[in-house]
């Protein structure tokens, strides 16, 4: 096999970074020669270009930067491959342009029985509630999932086909939206979706995989070499994707290194571990199924985070929800540890990140256990990550004035606990280990729009919400961190958390999973960082992408 040797730019290795620790070194170099899929060399550029074998290749970095391939420690990538295929909202915004969207789908979808995607907005609506009677005008079922996937916009018609009314309790782990009278109003909040969202016909099996092969592609041109699926299990209307993916790696089509979390189902309790021992034996190729996902607590926005005061101006007893018993919740957790799973938690609101901390007290940090989102975090608790040996998964494109925020979570949170939030600069000062990750589709997939607000706390300005008036007004800008740090938690420590000890981190040995950027951010301005794209992604040496000129 030939040479491959890149020169002419610089080389962020990621070492000394996050998870990192096993491959001290200079945090950047000047050249990287490839020799059979692997890192043969790495280091100042006259010496490895000694190296290189007669007939080697050049890429000529010309100023660009090259990095190790990307690691997204929290994405779901088969529904956004099925969502890409449905009624697309996430790239429009409000009332007007969403009802346009769906009438112009449906018209274009005469056969479809029901009218189903997502990617709506709460922001776009009055209380960040949408209504059903906005959509009654289409002439079949409606079921659209909202932006974070923790509610449903539902039709009149999906709602009687549910059988959904005045006299339907809400179930015990989500809640049905009501007009004055009690009439459900078209917005189901998190496991109330599943009321209507299990009626659709269901993906086949073909589909299923298609949309896996269709996001791999996508994520290859976004620099993407590798993912924990952070829900693999049904949920939320969604069919399990085990099988797609046991599937694809079999067959050779999945080529990407992928960790599924296995979702824990909050109806039951310790009799599905052994189901979870059975699955993870089944797994296979470049598919792992070693992590277990348990969701603690909701959303900020439909008071369904877990926290530990009451929500301002919304009644005593409003503290969200514990999915999960945090009396049970323990038990669980030294279980799946002594079986050598790791534990992703789900956790939002500051009782449900304590309550995930509290549960993973004792544990053992070899199993790389993590805690994402981590919007609310009682400053108490920051050090405990570090003490701990848990891992902060960053969601970083969340940590900025945005419309959601600003309307839908400030006012209910309060001064003090809103101070509170994407606490990433607390963490790398207490010394807790970071990965990161996307969350996609709930946001956007890009890793370097989500490392432009880690580092400016502002939205990129390619966004959505760019027009914002607040949207480039630094949030809580004494929690920003540099670029150096959010790209090693998306390299070397996202990759360290999926157990990938060959990858994240450009060092002698290790796998050649790489991304030439089109730029060298590091030499950017700050506030240009989101203008960086992806020129070209290597999985092992071998090119998956290429971007067209």
């Amino acid at each position: 096999m030939t040479d491959l040797l890149f020169r002419g730019g610089r080389v962020f290795t990621a070492s000394a970074r996050a998870g990192a620790a096993s491959h001290p070194g200079p945090v950047f170099a000047e050249a990287v020669l490839v020799r059979d899929g692997r890192i043969a060399a790495v280091g100042a550029e006259a010496d490895v270009v000694r190296l290189a074998r007669p007939g080697h290749e050049t890429i000529d970095l010309g100023g660009r930067l090259l990095t190790p391939g990307f690691t997204d420690a929290h994405i779901h990538p088969v529904q956004a491959g099925l969502e890409r295929q449905k009624c697309e909202l996430s790239e429009v915004f409000g009332l007007a342009a969403y009802v346009d969207t769906i009438a112009r789908y449906a018209e274009a979808h005469p056969d479809r029985k029901w009218i189903e995607g997502g990617g709506w907005d709460m922001a776009a609506f009055p209380g960040g509630l949408p209504h059903r009677t906005q959509i009654d005008f289409v002439d079949r079922p409606v079921y659209l999932i909202q932006r974070d996937h923790h509610a449903a916009w539902v039709n009149t018609r999906a709602l009687e086909l549910a059988g959904i009314g005045k006299d339907t309790p809400d179930p015990a782990d989500g809640r049905i939206e009501r007009d004055a009278d009690g009439t459900p109003s078209g917005v189901l909040h998190e496991g109330a979706m599943d009321l209507v969202g299990l009626l659709p016909p269901r993906p086949t099996a073909g589909d299923v995989e298609a949309a896996l092969l269709d996001a791999q592609d996508y994520l290859f041109g976004l620099g993407v070499t590798g993912w924990q699926d952070a829900i693999v299990g049904s949920y939320a209307g969604s069919d399990d994707h085990f099988p797609a993916y046991v599937s694809a790696a079999a067959s050779g089509r999945l080529r990407a290194r992928v960790v599924g979390a296995l979702w824990w189902d909050r109806t039951r309790g310790a009799d599905q571990i052994e189901e979870m021992v059975e699955r993870r034996a089944r797994a296979q190729g470049l598919f792992t199924a070693g992590s277990v996902k348990i969701m603690q607590d909701g959303i900020a926005e439909n008071f369904t985070a877990a926290v530990i005061e009451p929500y301002c101006n919304c009644g005593p007893d409003q503290r969200g929800l514990s999915y999960v018993d945090p009396a049970l919740l323990k038990g669980y957790v030294a279980e799946l540890d002594r079986l050598g799973f790791q534990v992703h938690f789900h956790a939002i609101g500051e009782r449900a990140v304590r309550e995930a901390l509290d549960a993973l007290e004792g544990t053992r940090p070899a199993n790389r256990h993590h805690i994402a989102h981590l919007q609310i975090v009682e400053p108490s608790d920051v050090p405990r990550f570090a003490r701990l040996g848990v891992t902060a998964n960053l969601q970083a494109l969340w940590a900025t004035h945005h419309l959601q925020m600003d309307e839908l979570c400030i006012p209910y949170l309060g001064e003090e606990r809103s101070s509170w939030q994407y606490p990433f600069a607390d963490l790398v000062r207490t010394g807790a280990h970071l990965c990161a990750g996307s969350d996609w589709p709930v946001s956007s997939a890009d890793p370097l729009q989500a490392m432009h607000v880690a580092v400016n706390r502002t939205e990129p300005g390619g966004s959505v919400h760019a027009g914002y008036p607040t949207a480039q007004t630094p949030f809580l800008p004494g929690q920003s961190i540099d670029l150096a740090t959010i790209m090693a938690a998306y390299t070397a420590g996202s990759a360290w958390i999926n157990h990938d000890d060959e990858a994240g981190v450009i060092a002698e040995g290790n796998r050649a999973d790489l991304v030439v950027l089109d730029r060298d951010p590091f030499a950017l301005p700050p506030g240009e960082i989101w203008t960086t794209r992806v020129d070209m992604t290597f999985l092992g040496g071998e090119v998956v992408y290429a971007r067209r000129a």
